[in-house]
């Protein structure tokens, strides 16, 4: 860009600057200069047409406003008249070019000695054109960089007038929050590449045609470079020009959208913000009246206990949340699991789109309830994303999404994240974040009381005392500091030793095995509720202990346990008493989580009230004091208008519904009633097909003679 370009950006004219002493001065040439000036005018001594540019001499510097391109034009035999640099401009170039003066006039001087005259003079004013347009440059940069932090500033202070907080994440400066959620690590990518490689994880990638639009596949390596970079053939592109339109979907973190799902259009899905204060904002997703409508149909579908009927209706509603949810159940029931993840993740992305402008994962200070319904596939969404993350070898990125469903509630934990969340720290190997939480939430939660964080941290301690990478203090630091937490979780617990040891295949020792404090007793006189933690555990973490060092470790502290026991130490007999006081009965949150863990040793230790009633995948063990937003229309009872024949059939048959019965005006009420008749008639033989005499004919194999009374 021109001087003259970058003077008309920042509103300027030529021979506008402000006039000093000395600015309208007579510069007259010395005599060779003279000499050659004269030489070049006329016989009539006019100067010929378009000298004007090569050398100019002017009395007024006014008299340059009308010379166009004066700086770019020609310079001829290397010299440029003196009288054009006036005061003004010298000075103009002095401020901007104060820290390189002292350099760039030592470089002239030695430039000047070592080329010819004509060169020097060259070669100087060019290096002084450059600097002048980098110093404009940088200075332009720094009033982009001031005006950014004035605005900045000035958006600071609107927030601060008006008094709203908004959400976000805390100061880089300060310690990150215990439950602050980093975004690269929400994404699987990220982790599977640093096990595997990128080449591994990214495999045959797409690349876009920049001519057509078109996604074609990269050539293989084989192909010569020439052949890779040949011109593009339009007649080769994969794809009909419909479908080379290009559709870019709206970036999301919590999951990727794939080209194989349905086109998103909005299903009704939106989230508001309820109430701002203390630092932390309440958020609640709401349904559109469509959307009500698309969940009135989901709830019929589930009662009718086909499945068949959700694939129905998501052809047309295919981002309905609950619906994504419970057909991916289905599909994990059936072994799909590729099915069941891709339907989660379609149901994440359907409900990241509703976010209110001002919710953030990464704060921890938004907030979701769970006694709202609406929220609660959020919730367990997040939860069915973490469970596939971990099985899928993510364990990183799964403790990324637990962090995030903890963050979401933390006093309440709708989900018990706790019992979750020191399980994947340790698979993860991320031992210096479980620590931390212990320690940071120890006082006011009483994580210790919890058999997985009493068995955990002291893991993760000892753990940490493997590394080689640390210094000899901290290593003997954290060894120190894991005994004495196993001693006091043992101590505590020691009904969890004896299956452990199980689990893990050893065979403890005899002293172990018969003592009144490990044996088969301790394990019996818990209570229920504390089993269930215990089996909770124990189906979940047993292979972290499998280690023969940590099977070492773990042996010396029970020795030492065993010692405090028999010299009657009073922390046995007050941890026996705690014991009593505290698992009486596990609350709801607990058992939701273990409903939703699917661990056969915790869910076989669920009380009979929790067994008993029916249990629905997209909303497990709801909240008694549910907070609903709308009611579901009472649906219109068949008994008030079924014969006695409908009737029984309805109570053999409870999928079959009398639809052809309903009265409707016009001749189409004959018509539905030959097609409720149809229906019934295929119902009869599908009973009658299913009927077979298994217990009389294993009678008659039983007792092929006969007992007399048959002839």
């Amino acid at each position: 860009m021109s001087r003259r370009a970058l003077r008309r950006l920042r509103g300027e004219q030529r021979g506008q600057e402000p006039l000093g002493p000395g600015a309208l001065q007579f510069v007259l040439h010395d005599d060779d200069d003279a000499e050659e000036e004269g030489s070049k005018r006329g016989p009539g001594g006019q100067r010929p047409r378009g000298a004007g540019k090569e050398g100019v001499c002017v009395n007024n510097r006014f008299e340059l406003i009308n010379i166009e391109d004066l700086e770019e034009g020609p310079v001829l035999n290397g010299e440029r008249p003196d009288c054009l640099l006036t005061d003004a401009v010298v000075s103009g170039n002095k401020r901007r070019s104060q820290s390189g003066g002292a350099e760039s006039k030592k470089a002239g001087e030695v430039a000047d000695k070592a080329a010819p005259p004509e060169q020097s003079n060259m070669s100087g004013k060019l290096r002084k054109k450059k600097k002048k347009q980098k110093n404009k440059k940088n200075s332009t940069g720094e009033i982009l960089e001031h005006g950014l932090e004035d605005i900045d500033r000035i958006l600071e202070r609107i927030e601060d007038s008006s008094g709203f907080n908004r959400p976000g994440p805390p100061p880089l400066s300060s310690k990150k929050h215990v439950l602050y959620v980093e975004h690269r690590h929400l994404n699987p990518d990220t982790e599977l590449k640093r096990y595997f490689g990128a080449r591994a994880v990214l495999g045959e990638q797409r690349t876009l045609c920049r001519r057509c639009g078109c996604s074609a596949f990269r050539m293989p390596s084989t192909e010569s470079t020439s052949d890779r970079k040949r011109p593009h053939q339009r007649k080769l592109c994969l794809f009909t020009p419909r479908q080379r339109q290009r559709v870019y979907p709206k970036c999301t973190w919590l999951t990727t959208p794939k080209s194989t799902w349905p086109r998103y259009t909005k299903p009704g899905l939106s989230m508001r913000l309820l109430e701002s204060k203390k630092g932390l904002s309440s958020f609640a997703f709401e349904h559109s009246e469509e959307y009500q409508q698309t969940q009135h149909k989901f709830l019929a579908a589930v009662e009718s206990m086909e499945p068949n009927n959700i694939v129905v209706l998501l052809q047309t509603s295919p981002y309905h949340v609950d619906s994504l949810l419970q057909l991916s159940d289905a599909c994990r029931f059936q072994e799909d699991q590729e099915m069941a993840r891709d339907l989660v993740e379609r149901a994440l992305y359907s409900m990241e789109c509703a976010f209110h402008p001002l919710f953030s994962l990464t704060s921890g200070t938004c907030r979701l309830d769970y006694r709202r319904p609406e929220n609660r596939s959020f919730y367990l969404a997040l939860y069915k994303q973490m469970s596939f993350l971990e099985k899928r070898g993510c364990p990183r990125t799964a403790l990324e999404f637990c962090k995030l469903i903890l963050s979401l509630e933390p006093d309440e934990d709708p989900l018990c994240m706790l019992l979750l969340i020191d399980h994947l720290a340790l698979r993860a190997r991320n031992y210096e974040y479980l620590i931390r939480l212990f320690q940071e939430w120890e006082a006011h939660r009483n994580l210790s009381q919890l058999p997985n964080f009493a068995f955990s941290v002291p893991l993760a301690y000892f753990l940490l005392s493997q590394q080689a990478d640390l210094p000899e203090q901290e290593l003997s630091s954290a060894r120190e500091q894991a005994s004495i937490l196993i001693r006091q979780a043992l101590t505590m617990f020691p009904g969890v030793l004896l299956p452990l040891l199980e689990y893990c295949s050893m065979r403890p020792d005899a002293a172990v095995a018969t003592h009144r404090f490990f044996g088969p007793d301790a394990e019996i006189s818990q209570p229920p509720a504390l089993s269930q933690l215990v089996s909770l555990y124990l189906g979940r973490s047993h292979f972290l202990w499998k280690e023969p060092a940590t099977m070492s470790w773990l042996e010396e502290n029970v020795r030492e346990v065993l010692q405090a026991v028999d010299s009657g130490d009073p922390a046995v007999e007050a941890c026996e008493s705690r014991r009593k006081v505290l698992y009486q009965r596990a609350p709801r949150n607990i058992h939701r989580h273990v409903v939703l863990s699917e661990v056969k040793e915790a869910v076989a230790a669920l009380p009979p009230d929790v067994t008993t009633q029916s249990v629905m995948g997209f909303d497990p063990l709801p909240p008694l004091d549910t907070i609903y937003s709308y009611v579901r229309p009472e649906r219109l009872s068949p008994v008030s208008h079924g014969n006695t024949i409908a009737l029984f059939f309805r109570s053999l048959l409870p999928n079959y519904t009398m639809e052809g019965e309903r009265m409707e005006d016009g001749g189409a009420g004959g018509l539905n009633r030959n097609q409720g008749l149809n229906r019934l008639m295929l119902a009869v033989r599908d009973m009658m097909a299913n009927f077979h005499f298994h217990d009389v004919e294993a009678a008659r194999e039983d007792n092929p003679e006969g007992d007399g009374e048959w002839d």
